[in-house]
């Protein structure tokens, strides 16, 4: 199938939003103009992370002010609120919006989850997972059901919205990344699309080998997702430069902040990403370079998926072509500031990759 290219979307925007000097001003109309944006440079739609705004919200907003070609992507953690409610929520949006949400299932770390007085250790909570979204994905498809499981115990689930029927088939799409065993297990069995930060397309051949190998067990297969920050520019120099700036102009603070906080986490995916780079900060961009154009550096500075490719648009364009040749068909791209960096990415990198898909079939 042709390749398919998301956008990302949060409200902290501007060329580095981690500093309060390099932030704009977001309102929910740049939001809205951004989404605009979005749709109109051929993107089918974008993430909208579990960031300063609830999801549900900013997602209804921003479909409302675009047509069914934008797609939002909202990521939710499993267990904050009942499958039940999830769901019909989820069927609310798919019918007043046309049958366009699809789910980022976040998983997210144990420290944050007792925030909203949810405690499960890792492990348990790709248990919780597997148990929350078999349940939302029979719901969203129209069932109505009795469920005793080990964490949910529900009776006639989807009785009081059995007439809010499902848009999309069989339920709504659930996307989600895990790098652990038992979220590899967890997709393999659940998920439609197996998402993935950025890594050394060799090490990812062997975590997507064995998702593949997993997914088989189950009489299933997977289309994969990439989670990528982009920094291209017309030469590799203006890129690497433009990486070195980031370095410059992010504070002790935040330095120590990010990679103090985040060195005990326990995300597997979080934990491949922190190993290249040890927390340290570098003296130059360059110097955590660790497959061509591969730079783990974004983690020094930002929660989430921290590997950039950095390069001239060719060379973007062919580190994308390596994991395009893994089975990567959907790709959630990014660059900061979001706005101007949507419309480089649509007009140089998209293309290519573009040609190239419709080269292969």
């Amino acid at each position: 199938m042709a390749s398919e290219f998301l956008w990302y979307i949060i409200p902290r925007e501007g060329a580095y939003p981690w500093e309060p000097a390099g932030r704009r001003p977001v309102d929910l109309g740049y939001l809205q103009q951004l989404a605009g944006s979005v749709e109109r440079l051929g993107f089918t739609g974008a993430l909208l992370a579990t960031d300063l705004y609830d999801v549900w919200p900013l997602g209804s907003a921003l479909a409302a002010s675009t047509s069914t070609r934008f797609k939002p992507l909202l990521a939710v953690h499993p267990g904050l609120i009942s499958p039940t409610l999830l769901a019909k929520m989820a069927l609310s949006f798919d019918t007043l919006f046309g049958g366009r949400l699809r789910f980022n299932v976040v998983n997210g770390s144990t420290r944050t989850l007792r925030e909203y007085g949810l405690q499960v250790e890792h492990d348990r909570r790709y248990e919780l997972s597997a148990e929350y979204w078999s349940i939302v994905k029979r719901l969203t498809a129209g069932e109505v059901f009795d469920h005793k499981g080990e964490f949910y115990d529900l009776k006639d689930a989807g009785a009081s919205f059995r007439d809010l029927r499902p848009v999309q088939e069989p339920h709504i799409p659930l996307w989600f990344g895990g790098s652990s065993a038992p979220g590899i297990e967890m997709a393999a069995e659940h998920v439609d699309v197996y998402l993935t930060w950025g890594e050394p397309p060799h090490l990812l051949k062997e975590k997507l080998d064995r998702v593949r190998d997993r997914a088989a067990a189950y009489g299933r297969t997977l289309r994969v997702g990439l989670r990528l920050h982009l920094i291209v520019r017309d030469t590799e120099e203006e890129a690497w430069g433009a990486a070195d700036r980031l370095l410059d102009v992010t504070s002790h603070e935040t330095y120590a902040r990010q990679l103090g906080e985040r060195a005990d986490e326990d995300g597997v995916g979080w934990q491949r990403q922190f190993r290249q780079h040890g927390g340290k900060v570098p003296a130059h961009a360059r110097e955590l370079e660790e497959h061509p154009n591969l730079w783990p550096g974004m983690s020094l500075f930002r929660p989430g998926p921290g590997t950039a490719v950095v390069g001239s648009t060719a060379q973007v364009v062919e580190r994308l072509a390596e994991y395009q040749d893994l089975g990567v068909d959907t790709f959630i791209l990014s660059g900061n500031p979001l706005l101007e960096e949507a419309h480089r990415v649509a007009e140089t990198v998209l293309p290519a990759l573009r040609s190239r898909d419709r080269a292969v079939r």
